[in-house]
């Protein structure tokens, strides 16, 4: 997240989506043949709630389906929703199943969820109907939310991990979501004369600060020139030794750390004018360069190699389309082959080649891929996914309330599809002002994804416009958007499905 720009919102049509609700209808012949509905109340606060609503079809498949039940208090509104789309009118809710998820064969769940807002009191529904038809289940309240008991000094190490099929796993095979923050600075301050972390603690106390937020990834930005010590960045074993000691820290503490490589080479000359057009590792690139990214994912794999509590995220926030007029055939195309890249005056190195440079190490880690539009866009991840022997590939999507997929309806009908194929971490997110309701949203919709996410930034910075978490390193939160996050945080458990 480096830039402060506008885009226009792109995304097809899709589902209002509420936090926490899970829908299934039935036609009614289905639905009278058999149908089960689990309705639960996930968190409740003063004025506002979310839900979750699974359900199983008992009987016989059916194409598309529709949800209904009744608020019984009048003040008691969806405001917003997921993996449906959802109406209100008066009392009576309804949420309509999507393209993707309209198919409901016999034995299998679908799951939807809303948050929602309420004055005076907040009763449950007496029951769902789905088709008109109504179903046996049940209806639970909210479960207390587990505090985060913080700890001096190392705990469990951070679990191995790989992926497996749609989900990031352990080596038991047990899921597990990489929830979490980035800890920005390891990507500029070695360039600007701040040493490595800009005089930012990396310490037992830094981390055990972490660990009352219930925080267990860290997303760590480097910067190449920095790790490699060329072009005038300090010396280059005195970078690594103290990336290596961090990731050491917290792999000690139980935090799985997600190594980004954020800042690279390659002059931009003809960018939009907001642009950085420094042709030095010391600003926001549109490709990795392949002058030296891959050997900086060559030294990276090797100093980690056997190790895979540690994640790569091979290249911050792609956006090579913008060079060639938007044309994303040549973006995507750019992305993943790399080369000589319409409108870029630099050769490129495309995640195939980071990809290639990190596994001819040796190295089994987990690699996450962002898409196009500063990893905002991710339609055609699939389409150009790079092969890996391994097939250990997530893919990264950042979301800020200023991009163009910034709605429900956008991350259903856009990412939903793709975490169903390959297991997708919200690599960075946040909003363009000091409070919490976007994010909120996006995290109670990626809990019923089963998606992890990492909150930018962890630093210090002074919220005036966003996206800083904290007022000080032992972790107070600024209000709203860091008292929002560290009280969904300590809600959460990286090994329970939501």
């Amino acid at each position: 997240m480096k830039r402060r720009h506008a885009l226009v919102a792109t995304g097809a049509a899709g589902a209002l989506i509420l936090g926490g609700l899970a829908f299934a209808t039935l036609p009614a012949s289905a639905a009278a043949t058999g149908c089960s509905i689990a309705y639960k109340v996930q968190s409740e606060w003063p004025g506002g709630f979310t839900a979750n609503l699974a359900i199983t079809n008992l009987g016989s498949p059916v194409r598309g389906w529709t949800a209904t039940f009744d608020f019984p208090n009048s003040d008691q509104k969806v405001t917003n929703g997921w993996s449906a789309t959802w109406t209100q009118s008066g009392a009576r809710v309804s949420a309509t199943s999507l393209d993707w998820n309209g198919a409901l064969d016999t034995g299998t769940s679908v799951s939807i969820g809303f948050t929602g807002a309420w004055k005076g009191v907040n009763p449950k529904p007496a029951s769902v109907a789905l088709n008109g038809v109504t179903c046996t289940g049940s209806v639970t309240s909210p479960s207390p939310s587990p505090t985060a008991t913080p700890t001096s000094g190392p705990s469990d190490p951070a679990p191995e991990l790989k992926v497996s099929g749609n989900k990031i796993v352990t080596a038991s095979g047990k899921q597990y979501r990489l929830l979490g923050v980035d800890r920005s600075s390891g990507e500029y301050a070695c360039v600007q004369g701040k040493g490595l972390w800009d005089s930012g603690p990396v310490d037992q106390a830094s981390v055990d600060a972490m660990k009352t937020w219930n925080i267990h990834a860290v997303r760590v930005p480097l910067n190449e020139e920095c790790w490699l010590g060329i072009n005038g960045s300090p010396n280059g074993a005195t970078y690594q030794q103290g990336v290596k000691d961090y990731v050491n820290l917290l792999v000690a503490n139980g935090i799985t750390p997600i190594l980004d490589l954020h800042w690279t080479r390659g002059a931009y000359t003809n960018g939009p004018d907001w642009h950085c057009k420094d042709a030095t590792a010391t600003c926001q690139k549109p490709m990795p360069d392949a002058q030296y990214a891959p050997q900086f994912w060559t030294g990276v794999a090797n100093a980690f190699k056997g190790n895979d509590a540690v994640v790569f995220d091979l290249f911050n926030e792609p956006y090579p389309e913008i060079a060639s007029n938007w044309d994303k055939t040549l973006g995507w195309t750019c992305w993943r082959d790399g080369g000589t890249c319409t409108g870029l005056p630099y050769e490129t190195a495309g995640m195939q080649d980071l990809v290639d440079a990190v596994r001819a190490t040796g190295a089994t880690n987990v690699l996450m891929l962002g898409g196009l539009e500063w990893a905002n866009d991710m339609r055609e991840w699939l389409t150009y996914k790079p092969t890996d022997p391994l097939n250990n590939l997530a893919a990264s999507w950042h979301s800020y309330s200023f991009n163009a997929c910034a709605t429900e309806s956008c991350w259903d009908s856009q990412v939903a599809p793709l975490a169903q194929q390959v297991p997708v971490v919200i690599g960075e997110f946040g909003q363009d002002n000091c409070g919490f309701d976007y994010m909120q949203r996006l995290v109670d919709w990626a809990d019923a994804h089963s998606m992890g996410y990492l909150a930018w930034t962890w630093n210090p910075w002074g919220c005036s416009t966003g996206a800083v978490l904290i007022k000080d390193w032992a972790g107070t939160p600024e209000p709203g958007v860091g008292e929002g996050l560290k009280a969904h945080l300590i809600s959460q458990d990286p090994y329970t499905t939501p």
